[in-house]
């Protein structure tokens, strides 16, 4: 069929949702997840409504972080019995801050065939409208939550010419752009929330000016953190 995913034999399918605006589902997602024996979701709730709204009546499996380790060994022993599993995250890419990286790695252990239908990603959307250079970044996740460990995490990358990208959670926000100025220096910088939603916002400007944004206004939705790379280190051409 065209517009299937790749591959007859292809079991495991990890297919990315949308990260806010329902219409960015894409054809080739909406037939996998009709195609699937079990839809194995990271919040059955959120991938229901998601379902629901599409048309589809499949069969869940609860597959978040705190299960992940228990419950991937089944969802790999359906696989490998023929049994077509799609994979979703609540918003996204699944593996990508979110579970997938186990089973994956699991499935490539077995032999049982993976494939992945692309679609909608946060950290590409943020760093697209950032301003900053995007020839080349790094990603890294969500920071930890306690300042100390945080500015660690941080220093790693002090000296790295690439555009950085972090995910925050609203109420740490402030703080974690405080240790990102006390590591970095005052670079410029992008915060976006809400990306693909009716009040998507992208604010841009110094670790300092932003810092102080955050601080005025309450804050909601997870947030994409970008900031400049190191302006000692020696960067290629745009």
């Amino acid at each position: 069929m065209d517009g299937a995913p790749a591959g007859a034999d292809v079991v495991l399918i990890l297919v990315a949702t949308p990260i806010g605006n329902m219409d960015d589902i894409t054809l080739r997602a909406i037939e996998a997840l009709k195609q699937a024996d079990f839809v194995a979701s990271e919040d059955t709730r959120k991938t229901g409504m998601l379902l629901k709204r599409l048309g589809i009546e499949a069969r869940q499996l609860a597959f978040h972080e705190h299960n992940e380790s228990s419950s991937a060994p089944e969802l790999l022993r359906l696989a490998a019995s023929g049994k077509c599993i799609a994979v979703v995250s609540d918003a996204g890419t699944p593996c990508v801050s979110d579970p997938g990286f186990t089973l994956v790695r699991g499935a490539a252990e077995l032999g049982v065939e993976v494939t992945m239908v692309p679609g909608p990603s946060a950290v590409i959307m943020a760093v697209a409208l950032s301003g900053l250079p995007v020839h080349s970044f790094t990603f890294r996740g969500f920071p930890p939550r306690k300042s100390g460990p945080r500015r660690r995490f941080f220093a790693v990358d002090a000296e790295s010419p690439h555009t950085l990208v972090f995910f925050e959670s609203p109420h740490r926000l402030a703080a974690s752009l405080h240790d990102a100025l006390a590591v970095y220096g005052d670079r410029p910088a992008a915060i976006l929330n809400d990306l693909t939603k009716k009040f998507e916002s992208v604010q841009r400007g110094s670790l300092s000016e932003l810092q102080q944004i955050a601080e005025a206004a309450k804050r909601l939705g997870e947030y994409v953190v970008v900031i400049g790379g190191s302006p000692r280190a020696s960067r290629p051409p745009e």
